[in-house]
């Protein structure tokens, strides 16, 4: 018998709202595999009224019954818990004293390479961002000095945002090393695993400094598990030949045909295109056509955009140097901020990154709002009022040079005062097809997908 006597807990504790979620995600996984509570109950050895206390919010979930339900049902131990969520009132400041505290030195060679402080980070955000000082200084502008320690790579897509004469080093696709010269407003992105690293030049009057915001993208959390699940060999398979447009229309065509069983001639006959032309599609000699996507998709009953490659295939290292950003006024018919494009990639459309310059408005409207995950530095040497909403409640902080802070999806806001701030907006794993699968559920049926309030069948019937 599993041990029951577990602690209540009050109805104002800040674990309540956390309780609640834990409840309705455990009441979720119970439908998904059709289990009443009573069921439940009487499978892991408890009394209904304990099973009742976890769906209700009144009890919290015990380790040991997690435990014992893995070892009966097909289901992980990370199913049973729902993210923390430190920001309840839409926001999170990270000050610059608190950043200070942080710092550390870490040695490469032998020597103080970079000074680290962190920034604000969110149990409910997608990014890590890194404050780093570049400690080591060199005579010139070779990539291939000695001076430079470089890195493995890691797994997070990386954003860098530069103040001061930096150099940013980095290995191109073929393995060459190459280096950019960098100074403040200049920005670039990487993709993962691509080898990298910095210096201060000589010449500059102080260390330079980068904000390097690393974020994870779709392959993080539950997708790497699911694909270290399945092993190295197997779910590398996974990995389709993006390195141009042919191959990858090429791979996409060809791995919907296996997962559908078609033979070519099968694939023909339901498309009226000979056999010729789809070996020609899935080698890579020719890209199908409009109409021909359109006879594909509807026998592979799949979308177009199933099967159509990236628009363009964009290098590993995106360097945008700060003369060559886009910039412009907002809102319509307004100068209250000058936005100024920074680095960005066709390969996540749901990551946003730009300078802001904050101009003196009295307007109190909240004028700014985005369905993205906002992490913003203010890069300025004034102070800027952030005012905000959530519930119907109005909150205001004040942002001082050096600070960060985090920003929830659909917070509708404003900035105000007279100075600049740096912001990223990172997706997370709802934009995409995740928000297209949310969308075909439908408005109506969200609340359900996002909280799980209802056995899925009514004991007493319905008709």
């Amino acid at each position: 018998m599993v041990n029951s006597n577990f602690c209540m807990l009050d109805s104002d504790s800040p674990k309540t709202h956390s309780r609640l979620k834990i409840g309705s995600n455990f009441l979720g996984i119970l439908n998904d595999i059709k289990r009443r509570p009573e069921d439940a109950a009487k499978e892991l050895d408890v009394s209904s009224e304990l099973i009742f206390s976890i769906i209700e919010g009144r009890l919290d979930l015990p380790i040991e019954l997690v435990d014992k339900a893995t070892k009966i049902w097909p289901v992980n131990k990370r199913d049973f818990f729902v993210i923390d969520d430190d920001c309840s009132n839409g926001v999170k400041l990270m000050t610059a004293n608190d950043s200070e505290k942080s710092k550390r030195i870490m040695n490469r060679a032998g020597k103080p390479y970079y000074e680290y402080r962190d920034t604000v980070m969110s149990t409910v955000a997608p990014f890590r961002p890194e404050w780093i000082l570049e400690l080591c200084t060199v005579e010139d502008n070779d990539p291939a000095n000695p001076a430079v320690q470089w890195n493995h790579g890691h797994f997070m897509h990386q954003f860098t945002y530069f103040i001061g004469e930096v150099n940013f080093y980095y290995e191109d696709s073929s393995g060459n090393k190459k280096v950019a010269i960098m100074n403040t407003g200049d920005s670039m992105y990487i993709t993962p695993f691509t080898r990298h690293s910095f210096t201060t030049r000589s010449d500059a009057k102080e260390n330079g400094l980068i904000l390097a915001l690393t974020y994870g993208g779709q392959l993080t959390g539950d997708i790497q598990q699911e694909l270290s699940a399945l092993s190295v060999e197997l779910g590398s398979n996974f990995a389709l030949d993006f390195s141009s447009n042919e191959s990858a229309s090429a791979e996409l065509l060809t791995y919907h045909r296996k997962i559908s069983n078609f033979t070519l001639t099968e694939l023909s006959k339901n498309t009226s295109i000979n056999i010729s032309d789809l070996k020609l599609f899935e080698n890579g000699s020719k890209l199908p056509s409009f109409s021909e996507l359109k006879q594909l998709a509807n026998a592979l009953t799949v979308n177009i955009r199933d099967l159509l490659p990236n628009d363009k295939t964009e290098s590993e290292v995106i360097v945008k140097y700060h003369n060559e950003g886009r910039t412009w006024f907002y809102p319509e018919d307004n100068d209250s901020y000058l936005f100024h494009e920074l680095a960005s990639t066709s390969t996540l459309p749901f990551s946003k990154s730009f300078e802001i310059q904050v101009n003196n408005s009295n307007n109190s409207e909240l004028d700014l709002e985005s369905g993205l995950h906002q992490y913003v530095y203010n890069i300025g040497n004034n102070p800027i009022t952030l005012t905000w909403k959530l519930n119907d409640e109005i909150f205001t902080k004040l942002i001082h040079s050096d600070d960060s802070l985090y920003l929830k999806p659909f917070i509708k806001h404003n900035f105000r005062g007279n100075g600049k701030l740096l912001v990223l907006r990172i997706g997370g794993k709802i934009p995409g097809d995740s928000q297209r699968e949310l969308s075909i559920v439908g408005k109506k049926n969200a609340k359900r997908a996002i909280s799980e309030t209802l056995l899925w069948f009514d004991p007493k019937g319905r008709n």
